[in-house]
């Protein structure tokens, strides 16, 4: 739910041979510089999860409708995903050091912002901002460790450090969000930010050097274009869960979503720096590969998002309690970060999908069993156990085939726009199970007179409809898979020299898509 530990757009694949423009303290204090970078990048996969967790809390103090209460997911994911190939770019034209700085401010006045907001707007309106300041801050974070570190084993322990952040981050994310929401207010999930934030803003003004700036030109059309388009789709789809298919804001708000996302292909077939080269879609293997990551990371959100409202809702667990139940998933998802690197160059990469996807989809067959009357262990300890241990067999795989045989001038563009998929995708998976878990919600009808109880079972009946739309995604997502990797040939689906710096390219599974 995220910053990704994969390259960013804007960032080269090798990092440019001459010496960053001004200051040494990076040399000097290379260790500093690493701190920093990995902080930041905790400090955002944190956001997601102590986010995440305390959404039932947020409802209840907000006054957040079921259906609006995604908002508070997508309107960072929307700003993080739909900014982060311009945020790329503008370190490349502004200089690395200054756009980080800049991110980190922005962010951390928007946490200040979210922690006191008195109403739902403003809420939302940080939560754009944080998006903002996330999407400028990222890309430059890990094209400065690629610039601090050199190639070889200093920079291979720097890139695993950083996705150890990565992968692990959400678990501590969980448990902290919980402890917060628990026994403080869901607000210190925002203000624990501002703190570390201030902190690293004064610390990246010391140590980090300033990079030499690039010429060319911005791509505004582009990343306005793309991103207001992917927007409005999720708003009408939002819309649909509490206004029908027929209200004229959804209609209105899908007919704006497809004419600017037309535009979005035409200005990119224009432009001389297009934000998304176009050619990049030309490759059978790498369209599937976003495609699958398009499709897997929707299943995530909806998981995630609506596992919580039950294990709080329906089995009355403490955000804390809550936050600790997704334990066994995160914990698989952290050692498969660490084990499947391993694994890639000694089996088929293709299979090894297939199994994760085989095993994603069952765990949400599993979900769709829950009822009034299931309990954690019999009923959702089992599905985040599959769920996680097949996700974490695909992401690394999938990683790779999207960016083999990349030439080297767009494998900053095609790696960034693997991130772009993963927020999007998202975003867009949760907005249609939103309609889902809505339509079903309305026509629940419960078999009590009693207020807490008739709110348990709709709640129960709208998360059963939503889960059952994730198994459909799954299904796709094990579609895709197949017909891509087309096991048939039984051929390797990562070349050696991708997975040489396995780190390098692997995806934060855990922060962006919880």
């Amino acid at each position: 739910m995220s910053a990704t530990s994969a390259a960013p757009a804007g960032a080269q694949s090798e990092p440019p041979a001459s010496p960053p423009a001004t200051g040494s303290g990076a040399a000097r204090r290379p260790g500093v510089v690493l701190a920093v970078i990995v902080i930041t990048q905790l400090m955002v996969i944190l956001d997601g999860t102590v986010v995440n967790i305390a959404m039932p809390k947020i409802q209840t103090a907000l006054d957040f409708s079921p259906a609006n209460l995604s908002w508070v997911q997508n309107a960072y994911a929307l700003a993080f995903g739909g900014l982060l190939l311009l945020g790329a770019r503008a370190g490349d034209l502004l200089g690395r050091r200054r756009v980080f700085v800049t991110g980190v401010t922005v962010f951390t006045a928007a946490s200040l912002l979210g922690g006191l907001a008195p109403t739902a707007e403003l809420l939302l309106a940080a939560r754009v901002l944080q998006g903002v300041g996330g999407a400028i801050a990222a890309p430059a974070a890990l094209t400065l460790l690629m610039l601090t570190f050199k190639e070889g084993p200093e920079r291979m322990k720097a890139l695993g450090l950083y996705s150890l952040v990565s992968s692990g981050g959400a678990s501590v994310g969980l448990v902290v969000g919980g402890m917060l929401t628990d026994w403080v207010s869901w607000r210190w999930g925002l203000f624990i930010n501002v703190p570390i934030g201030i902190a690293l803003v004064v610390a990246a003004r010391r140590v980090l050097t300033e990079t030499p700036r690039e010429r060319g030109r911005f791509d505004v059309a582009g990343a306005l274009t793309s991103t207001v388009g992917i927007t409005a789709l999720v708003y009408g789809f939002i819309r649909v869960a509490e206004a029908g298919w027929s209200a004229p804001e959804v209609l209105a708000s899908f007919a704006v979503g497809v004419v600017l996302l037309a535009g979005f292909v035409l200005i990119e077939r224009r432009v001389s720096h297009p934000i998304v080269p176009l050619r990049m879609f030309r490759n059978a293997d790498r369209v599937a590969s976003y495609l699958t990551m398009l499709l897997l990371v929707g299943t995530m959100f909806g998981m995630f998002f609506f596992l919580t409202q039950y294990l709080q809702g329906v089995l009355e667990f403490s955000p804390l309690a809550a936050g600790l139940a997704f334990l066994p998933m995160t914990g698989l998802l952290f050692a498969s970060s660490r084990i499947v690197p391993r694994l890639t160059g000694r089996m088929d990469n293709g299979l090894m999908m297939i199994a994760g996807s085989v095993s994603v989809l069952a765990g949400m067959i599993w979900l769709t069993r829950l009822s009034l009357d299931s309990s954690y262990l019999g009923g959702v300890v089992g599905p985040l156990v599959l769920f996680g241990a097949g996700a974490g067999l695909i992401f690394i795989p999938l990683t790779g085939r999207a960016l083999s045989g990349v030439p080297a001038e767009d494998a900053g563009a095609a790696s960034g726009l693997l991130n772009v998929l993963q927020q999007v995708g998202g975003a867009l998976g949760l907005g249609i199970l939103v309609t889902v878990f809505g339509t079903a919600s309305r026509n629940a009808t419960p078999g009590t007179t009693d207020p807490a109880e008739a709110a348990r079972e709709i709640l129960t009946d709208g998360v059963h409809a939503a889960f059952i739309g994730s198994a459909i995604y799954a299904a796709l997502t094990l579609l895709v898979i197949v017909v891509g990797v087309r096991p048939w040939n039984r051929r390797k689906a990562v070349t050696p020299e991708t997975a040489t710096e396995p780190a390098a390219v692997e995806p934060a599974v855990a922060e962006a898509h919880i």
